[in-house]
């Protein structure tokens, strides 16, 4: 009995010590947390990403939490989280088979039907570079301020390999920022795209007409993709090369069962693990530290600047050609996909019900996709040299 009120004391006395360490920059986290869960249920806003994240995020700070890696008396006890970063996205494992279902997700066929748009897709990449003179300015080392503007490709898996491959001091903001704001691109975008655009322009109608796209150039444009991105910037090729992996797959035509496990199943799975393993570096005294605050600031920077690139593009093509396109497609050109091509589908059918710009959209959307990974590989070659 001795032995049973003892144990019952010491349960006590733990949880008291438990309550006591709680500080107000955890409170803050599981604020967070909570605003993140409220925007994947409330507001159905990429919830397999936002409500593993936000979960996570209360979840790591914890007290004396078993989800990471403590030390106790000297010795580390690693936490399963801690784990699934190191074995996952430290090696940028997770990154790279979500790759292969993204890339069997994809569609090739709007954007070969109408190339062109490929332009589109580049230019949404300003805001790359543009955020990295910014970290530049500010202070950062330049390959802190290379990773950082990478947050800019609107794409998760780039932003976590380009940290890795430069060792950044704060992968972990940046990996947070990337997947924080690409979830939030519903909320950034609008508001952006409006500034910078007149009704006149949002109210252009653009005609589509689908083009019979043989099996064989579908085939071919991955492994052509691959083959040149290897040469113009090596460094990207596993990025790219992934993507277009799972795309030849869709494609093929003889592995129908692999591409929709690759879809569904495979990309499921490896987002939920994902969103919940990043927050191993949403930990209070980290996350709330002035230059993470920074970091997300400049990440805003990068969207905005992104969708401005894409959009002024858009424009300045406008003023040569013959037959005019709703410039808000070019704010498609950021790598989110499919979140960005729905939001402009959406703004034009607010504008006009019978604006139909989903397959314009989506074509500038994945050329997106693959000029992030391209621009990627570009400042590996550049800052590493």
């Amino acid at each position: 009995m001795a032995a049973f009120l003892t144990s019952f004391s010491n349960f006590f006395g733990e949880v008291f010590s438990n309550v006591g360490n709680l500080n107000w920059k955890m409170l803050v986290m599981w604020v967070v947390g909570g605003v993140l869960i409220y925007l994947a249920i409330k507001k159905d806003m990429e919830p397999a990403l936002l409500l593993p994240m936000g979960f996570g995020a209360i979840l790591v700070n914890l007290p004396m939490s078993g989800a990471v890696t403590q030390f106790i008396d000297g010795q580390a006890e690693v936490g399963v989280l801690s784990f699934l970063y190191d074995k996952g996205i430290a090696n940028e494992l997770f990154p790279l088979i979500l790759f292969v279902g993204i890339g069997a997700m994809i569609d090739f066929a709007p954007l070969l039907s109408n190339p062109k748009l490929m332009l589109f897709g580049a230019a949404a990449q300003f805001g790359i570079f543009f955020t990295l003179s910014m970290a530049s300015l500010f202070g950062f080392e330049l390959k802190d301020a290379a990773a950082i503007g990478i947050i800019g490709a609107a794409d998760g898996p780039s932003s976590i390999f380009v940290a890795n491959y430069f060792n950044s001091n704060y992968i972990g903001a940046i990996i947070v920022a990337a997947y924080s704001y690409m979830a939030l691109v519903p909320i950034i975008q609008p508001p952006i795209i409006k500034l910078i655009t007149s009704r006149k322009e949002r109210l252009i109608r653009m005609k589509y007409q689908e083009k019979e796209i043989s099996k064989t150039v579908r085939i071919l444009f991955p492994i052509i993709i691959t083959a040149v991105t290897g040469l113009v910037a090596p460094k990207a090729v596993a990025l790219v090369g992934f993507l277009m992996f799972g795309n030849l797959i869709r494609e093929c035509g003889v592995l129908e069962s692999l591409s929709e496990s690759a879809q569904k199943e495979l990309a499921n799975l490896v987002t939920l693990f994902l969103g919940i393993t990043i927050a191993v570096q949403m930990r209070a005294q980290a996350f709330l530290d002035p230059k993470t605050l920074l970091i997300m600031g400049l990440g805003l920077v990068a969207f905005i600047f992104d969708t401005v690139g894409g959009v002024m593009f858009a424009k300045l093509y406008n003023v040569f050609a013959k037959e005019k396109i709703n410039p808000m497609i070019g704010a498609a050109g950021i790598s989110a996909f499919p979140m960005s091509a729905r939001v402009v589908h959406k703004i034009g059918l607010e504008e006009d019900n019978q604006n139909f710009l989903l397959m314009h959209s989506t074509g500038v959307n994945v050329s997106g996709q693959i000029a992030s990974v391209i621009a990627a590989g570009m400042i590996l070659n550049l800052v590493a040299r």
